[in-house]
């Protein structure tokens, strides 16, 4: 059956959601020919092939990249700065470049051209194991390689890499400029453009970066601009987005802001970069012309694995301390781990950090076999790891009271370095709305199109009306490729995926055309096919155990922790369910009014207000940011002139 064209089919939707709608849709482009597996959830299937076994990597790829993790592993135990990056609020280029000499700063460029030639899992073992020492670090490895060396490697042309994959490999940073003033998760609202010169030689840059991590360091920058692309078949121009290759040494780029003082990952560098009018030479446009979100969003599902692997090591570190902690801390004549509100932290820390373990590398296996469509799972992949991720920090300082709040015992740079990944990335609220959104589409416009032709689709409009008038649901999938020890798991798994895709199909019925608004809704029908994600990766790791484990001794104590997370799974999709229903929705819609009307009541000038908000009477008018107490950096040398075209 045709699809309905989603926008076309909403009646009661404002133009202002419906262009939104319309703008998501250019942006992600067309579906793709395949569904992923948590596409597949909203349908209720599980595509068994898809998630079991769990993947593994090549044995000699596993085996280099054991000996570099060991050499690493070294390095950031004896000599990596980690204290001083945070208080110093700097990576020493002699820990840069010591990164570059191990390989660590090359892992995923081709070995060809002096890189590991390492794929999408080894790489995150890596980030992993920085992620367990130096959050700052972490990110920085992570913006150099999934967002700027991850551009030219998959996008570059032969010319284009054979130029830039050896220095990137070897000593130059590189940085990827995405974000600007007015723009955070709203990609699609990109002010900086590029416009062809009337001889075809070079692209005019102008407009301004922020957030550009390592960008004042770096000696390439990967810059998003919009470009006007031309219909040749209608004559019609749209707005489209170019990805630009740009060096520092071009006339008219200014880093006018290396750095800025932050709560945490203070040693990474997030410059502001001006650019003006600007000559970048055809041969440094990246991809194809007006194919640049394509860049921007690969390279972000990339990143937010790494991001995962980064908070997967954090996390682990955090339970290691607060069980050890919880060991010798004696209170009331015993050891507080000994108490059951310590132990239940102690036992959910334990749990969500093998979730987020089996999660990031069920996904990473997904990206390097090179599936189709990986959208949803590496954005949920960045919502579970950062979530749960902060929220073991979170635990661990309780746990060791006071003394977790003192810099000396590190937790608390832990803490404070795990914050900021629910909000990088795509903030952790949009996200939800993404996952919802670009989970449900195919869905969607399946119901939309019966509901519209019931008659031409007659055999699929009694199957959903039996469903959703009478309540007979669609047939449990059926969960065959685990261990016969798990088949009370598979049972579990197989009834919540048919209630998921249930509750989905109310939804649409019950909400109707409210729904593609109603973030709540969104929110808890994304968080449950998170978990459903979640707990089909812990049945396969398991799985995995199960079948190659020699001795039963480390068996029951995975078996243990396991459970827990699958336990805390199902409550958390069992409470997400309760609340499509029960919720206190109504009372917080009229009281966030009130909250919005209390601040018309305050004046701007007191309160911090983004500096370059499109509401013209506030801009310029709230209280002025004091950075005269701050460090002030200028770029780094390391950003050395580098060569202004590819050729």
């Amino acid at each position: 059956m045709a699809q309905a064209d989603l926008t076309s089919q909403l009646k009661n939707v404002s133009e202002r959601d419906l262009e939104q709608i319309r703008k998501a849709q250019e942006m992600l482009g067309p579906d793709p020919t395949t569904m992923g597996f948590v596409k597949n959830l909203f349908w209720g299937n599980i595509r068994q092939d898809q998630v079991f076994p769990y993947p593994t990597e090549d044995g000699d790829e596993r085996a280099r990249c054991d000996a570099l993790l060991a050499e690493l592993d070294a390095y950031l135990r004896d000599e990596h700065p980690s204290v001083g990056v945070d208080q110093d609020q700097e990576i020493p280029q002699w820990c840069i470049q010591r990164l570059f000499d191990m390989g660590v700063m090359g892992m995923i460029i081709p070995r060809e051209f002096g890189g590991g030639g390492y794929g999408v899992t080894s790489y995150n073992r890596v980030l992993e194991r920085i992620g367990r020492t130096c959050g700052s670090t972490a990110v920085m490895v992570s913006a150099h390689q999934s967002i700027g060396c991850g551009a030219i490697k998959l996008f570059g042309n032969d010319e284009q890499q054979q130029h830039w994959l050896p220095r990137i490999s070897t000593d130059t940073l590189s940085a990827f400029c995405l974000s600007e003033p007015t723009v955070g998760c709203d990609a699609q609202n990109q002010q900086t453009t590029c416009v062809l010169s009337d001889d075809g030689t070079h692209y005019l840059l102008n407009g301004e970066k922020k957030w550009a991590t390592s960008g004042a360091r770096s000696g390439m920058l990967t810059v998003m601009a919009r470009c006007t692309i031309t219909d040749p078949k209608t004559g019609k121009e749209h707005s489209r987005f170019n990805a630009l290759i740009v060096t520092p040494d071009m006339e008219g780029v200014d880093v006018f802001s290396a750095n800025r003082a932050k709560c945490g990952i203070r040693g990474t560098w997030q410059a502001r970069i001006r650019f003006t009018n600007v000559k970048v030479p055809v041969a440094n446009l990246l991809h194809e012309e007006g194919k640049g979100i394509n860049v921007a969003l690969t390279c972000l599902n990339w990143g937010r694995c790494t991001l995962s692997a980064g908070m997967v090591g954090a996390g682990r570190t955090a339970l290691d301390q607060a069980t050890k902690w919880s060991q010798y801390r004696v209170q009331f004549d015993r050891p507080i781990g000994e108490f059951d509100l310590v132990k239940e932290r102690l036992a959910r820390m334990s749990s969500w950090v093998y979730a987020m373990e089996s999660m990031l590398y069920m996904t990473t296996g997904i990206i390097d076999r090179e599936d189709e469509d990986i959208m949803l799972e590496t954005a949920i992949c960045k919502v579970f790891c950062s979530e749960y991720g902060y929220r073991c920090a979170d635990d661990a300082m309780q746990i060791m009271g006071g003394e977790g709040y003192m810099t000396e015992n590190e937790l608390e740079r832990i803490w404070r370095d795990s914050r900021i990944n629910t909000i990088v990335e795509g903030a952790n609220e949009v996200m939800h709305s993404f996952i919802f959104a670009y989970g449900s589409k195919q869905l969607g416009e399946f119901l939309l199109g019966v509901r519209a032709q019931p008659l031409a689709n007659i055999g699929a409009a009694i199957r959903i009306a039996m469903e959703l008038f009478m309540g007979v649901r669609r047939r449990a999938p059926r969960v065959t490729a685990l261990h016969p020890s798990l088949a009370a798991e598979s049972r579990t798994l197989s009834h919540l995926v048919q209630e998921f895709s249930h509750q989905v199909k109310l939804m649409f019925k019950e909400r109707g055309e409210s729904l593609v608004t109603d973030q709540m809704t969104q929110q808890r029908l994304s968080w449950v096919a998170t978990w459903l994600f979640a707990t089909s990766c812990i049945l396969s790791r398991l799985d995995r155990s199960i079948r190659t484990s020699a001795s039963d001794d480390g068996l029951a104590g995975e078996r243990a922790i396991a459970a827990h997370a699958l336990a805390l799974g199902r409550a958390e999709i069992e409470g997400a369910f309760a609340a499509l229903r029960r919720n206190t929705d109504d009372t917080m819609r009229p009281a966030a009014a009130e909250a919005w009307r209390h601040a018309d009541t305050l004046p701007t000038s007191d309160y911090y207000v983004p500096e370059a908000t499109p509401i013209t009477e506030a801009r310029g008018s709230g209280k002025t940011c004091d950075q005269s107490h701050i460090q002030q950096f200028e770029p780094s040398t390391a950003a050395a002139p580098q060569e202004t075209t590819t050729g």
